[in-house]
């Protein structure tokens, strides 16, 4: 009954968050209910389960007692034939259960910022990135998450040279991780008269926001230059210095932020890309090892892979590292991404539920 236990001590710690989400000396504490309010989010499926497998198991034991008192023969009988439905049910819940106490990525929960270049194919990679920034924007507003630009060039065609933007909502790390790479587009460019498909491609790259006690910045170990803005912004453009670019002497990690007329905005975002690259720096160090000792289904941050093509002839999209192919394109490139997410979480799952 290990399985059991474990269960209800998750469901007595939800319970405790239900009790602190109500206690009105929580109420005037913002951060603790938005705190409180994610870690109730992330057990709720764990206590479903567990409330259905506790019916279960209690429904097994009537039916055993029953058959063991053999008082009501055609009771017995009745009982007996609804024992082996009801084992078969516990045991397909306790698969489920231990797909779901899989340990959850401590980032899950996070904002990100998220960072899309153009690559090879020049101004057809331009055009692809503004596709995918375009293809993100949409899947954010129908997860009802809040987008912010923090940096962005164009190519002055429509295209993207870079754009970095951050997300703001409900679990947009789980959702977005498994983005960062190198992203491929097959198609027929515009430009293109003989109607020949031609190959570029675009890099996405995906942090999770965090918090000042995470990343400790040494104030002396940047050095912080102010300029005029270029680009779009009307009389402030070029006249005023509101512009920040942020150097991080020990790494040589470069942010820079031109998209709010104000210099402390601009500042404020900048630092929030820096300590984002500079924990995604730390975390790869800390995974370096367990990548060497196996390699994942589903890499986290590795901005070398290619992870997926978009093929436009075919209308077909596939991700390598999972081997799934898709013949709905159309719909994905405006923004219907669940069963790309899904599949990919589902994947990083069941790899890591055999590993352990």
């Amino acid at each position: 009954m290990e399985i059991y236990e474990k269960l209800k001590s998750i469901k007595e710690k939800y319970d405790k968050i239900n009790e602190d989400l109500s206690d009105p000396r929580n109420l005037s504490d913002q951060s603790k209910l938005i705190s409180l309010s994610r870690e109730r989010s992330s057990l709720i499926d764990l206590v479903e389960a567990f409330n259905e497998y506790d019916g279960l198991v209690k429904n097994i034991n009537g039916n055993q007692e029953i058959i063991d008192s053999g008082d009501d023969k055609e009771l017995t009988e009745m009982a007996q034939g609804e024992l082996s439905e009801l084992r078969m049910k516990r045991d397909a819940m306790e698969e489920r259960i231990k797909f779901l106490l899989v340990p959850k990525d401590p980032d899950d929960d996070k904002d990100v910022i998220m960072e899309i270049r153009a690559g090879t194919g020049g101004d057809e990679a331009g055009l692809f990135a503004a596709d995918l920034y375009r293809m993100y924007s949409r899947y954010a507003e129908v997860r009802g998450w809040k987008k912010e630009i923090i940096d962005s060039s164009d190519t002055g065609i429509g295209g993207i040279k870079e754009i970095i933007f951050s997300l703001t909502g409900s679990s947009v790390f789980a959702d977005l991780k498994f983005e960062s790479g190198v992203h491929r587009v097959q198609r027929v460019p515009a430009t293109e008269a003989n109607g020949r498909v031609h190959t570029s491609a675009a890099s996405v790259v995906v942090l999770p926001e965090v918090e000042d006690v995470e990343v400790n910045v040494d104030p002396g170990d940047l050095r912080i230059d102010v300029y005029r803005s270029g680009g779009a912004g009307g009389q402030n453009v070029n006249k005023v210095e509101t512009a920040i670019r942020i150097t991080h002497i020990p790494t040589g990690l470069v942010v820079q932020c031109q998209d709010e007329r104000s210099q402390l905005k601009n500042r404020q975002k900048a630092m929030k890309v820096l300590k984002a690259r500079l924990y995604d720096m730390k975390l790869s160090e800390q995974n370096s090892e367990i990548a060497a000792a196996r390699k994942l289904i589903v890499k986290r941050g590795d901005r070398s892979d290619k992870i997926r093509t978009y093929n436009f002839p075919q209308n077909r999209v596939t991700d390598h590292r999972i081997g799934l192919t898709l013949y709905n394109l159309s719909e994905i490139i405006e923004g219907d991404l669940h069963e790309l997410v899904e599949k990919l979480k589902l994947a990083d799952r069941a790899e890591k539920l055999q590993a352990s």
